[in-house]
Parts: C-alpha cells; structure tokens; sequence
C-alpha cells in the first residue's frame, strides 16, 4: 500500500486547467503562426521577407505549372 496523498478537487480541477491551456497552445495553428510572425518582425525581418518571398516564389511556380499542362 502506498501512501500517497490524493490532489483536492480544487488542485485537479487546476492541474486539467493547465493541461488544457497547454494543449490549446499546441494545437492553436493560427496562434501559433501569429506568435511567429511577430517574434520574426522583431528579431529578424530579414527572414520574414525571405520566407514570403519564397511563397510568393512557390505560389507563381505552381500557377505556371498548372497553366502550362493546362495549355498542353
């Protein structure tokens, strides 16, 4: 037997709150991509504009590929 003690409804019901928040974090997409954004804009804008530069890059790649079998 063991005698550890059991937490209090009031220290579960606060232990699942925080497991909760924590997983809302984690899962949270658009929090997450609003976190980085604004962490890169402070720290490196150079990588920002690099990063949408590459999309924008990607984005134009995919366009003239999908005009391109189009046309064919």
């Amino acid at each position: 037997m063991t005698t550890e003690k059991l937490p209090t409804p009031a220290e579960a019901r606060a232990e699942l709150a925080a497991t909760l928040d924590a997983l809302e974090d984690k899962l949270n997409l658009p929090k997450q991509a609003k976190a980085t954004y604004e962490r890169l804009r402070t720290q490196n804008p150079g990588a920002l504009v690099a990063g949408a530069a590459g999309a924008a890059a990607a984005l134009g790649l995919g366009v003239w590929a999908i005009v391109r079998a189009i046309v064919k």
